[in-house]
């Protein structure tokens, strides 16, 4: 019996290699069949029947703006059929001669610049209008004229302060108040909690919102709302995963992923600031700036929440409010130099998966520390602290909204 497993194990390898030759064979035939009916499709051109001599449908979308001493810069994104052709270009009603960088068609997908060397009118107004070589018109217009900002060390200082005022700042003032937060009950702990769930919810409802809104903006064949969709749930599911790997987070791990999804959220909320302040669509004052840093001060409490029962080092806060905070300053610059709708859409939708993972969290958080599960959920004191976050944050987004 001992000699009889050696012989099986020899016999075994020829029918294992056969097994394998014979998966490989049914992989590649279908990728075969495949590649036969796209060659035969690319060069019998069946479709060439169906022809009834209509013009090839065609999509243009504008993702930058560029105002300078030398003209005015755009980026156009092609979503048709076909390659298209720019033919003329009108700027507020009169054709301009214009350059195109590359050349040629425009193939699906494809961007290029086109430069028209137009005296623009220092806060004005102005309508572009990209007519094709099938006569197909796509407008864009400039709600108000100033200079894109350029990428010199001066506007980039300026940005990153602007980016520390409304994300790092408002987020290090809320951490201040852990010391006095660290002697809370029982129901000061469910409130805090229930307050950091709520100012997250509404981060959520906001992320999501806003990032559909760009999806509609972008070229058609991202597919926006898709794409959105798809993000958010990648988002959530690899942070779950990623957060649940060493058991359920608490206390500084809980922490930092609460950083990490304010911190995402800010990001994307950064390069909507920087796209709005590179075309005069916003104009951040005083009164803006203050409203930011009122609306992201309880995202400070929120993330000093579920470590009242530690006693973290100080560079630990640090940390946290860079990583919830930084993110608004990276934001503002690829906002301000590079900007794109579906981009901003992406990071937006990222962010919002990683606040929803964090709600879950925290929420079953809040159920481990009371002690009576999902009873929690319904105590005054957490039913209030869900009001209170949800209505603080809708009431000072009112400020930032232009």
């Amino acid at each position: 019996m001992n000699e009889a497993s050696p012989i099986a194990t020899a016999d075994s390898t020829p029918v294992e290699a056969r097994k394998s030759r014979t998966a490989l064979l049914w992989l590649i035939l279908p990728l075969a069949a495949l590649g036969l009916a796209i060659s035969w499709l690319l060069i019998a051109d069946p479709l060439k029947n169906f022809g009834n001599g209509a013009p090839p449908v065609e999509n243009l979308t504008f993702e930058r703006t560029i105002l300078s001493s030398d003209g005015i810069r755009i980026l156009v994104r092609a979503g048709g059929s076909e390659p298209m052709a720019i033919a003329q270009v009108q700027v507020d009603g009169a054709y301009w001669r214009f350059t195109q960088e590359p050349v040629g068609p425009i193939g699906r997908g494809a961007t290029a610049w086109l430069h028209l060397p137009f005296p623009w009118v220092l806060g004005e107004a102005h309508a572009i209008n990209v007519v094709t070589n099938t006569g197909a018109t796509f407008e864009h217009e400039i709600a108000v004229a100033v200079p894109t900002p350029t990428r010199d060390a001066t506007s980039l200082a300026s940005q990153a302060l602007l980016g520390v005022l409304v994300g790092v700042v408002p987020v290090a003032i809320g951490m201040m108040f852990y010391p006095a937060l660290r002697g809370v009950g029982r129901n000061g702990m469910n409130f805090l909690l229930a307050l950091t769930v709520g100012l997250l919810a509404f981060l959520f409802v906001d992320a999501t919102a806003e990032a559909f809104e760009l999806a509609g903006e972008s070229a058609a064949l991202f597919q926006g709302q898709a794409m959105v969709a798809l993000a958010a749930a990648a988002s959530f599911l690899l942070l779950m995963t990623a957060g649940r790997r060493r058991g359920v987070p608490t206390g500084l791990a809980l922490a930092i992923f609460i950083a990490l999804g304010i911190g995402l959220h800010n990001l994307g909320e950064g390069l909507a600031i920087g796209a709005a302040f590179a075309a005069g669509a916003a104009g951040l004052g005083t009164f803006l700036v203050l409203g930011f840093m009122l609306h992201n001060i309880t995202e400070g409490i929120g993330i000093s929440a579920p470590m009242l029962k530690v006693r973290p080092p100080l560079w630990t806060f640090v940390g946290l409010a860079l990583l919830a905070g930084g993110p608004a300053v990276i934001g503002l610059w690829i906002g301000s130099l590079a900007y794109a709708p579906q981009w901003s859409a992406l990071f937006l939708a990222i962010g919002a998966g990683a606040i929803l993972q964090v709600v879950v969290e925290v929420t079953a958080y809040l159920m481990r520390s009371d002690g009576r599960s999902s009873a929690a959920l319904t105590a005054p004191a957490t039913v209030a602290g869900l009001a209170v976050g949800v209505a603080f944050m809708y009431v000072t987004a009112m400020l930032v909204k232009v």
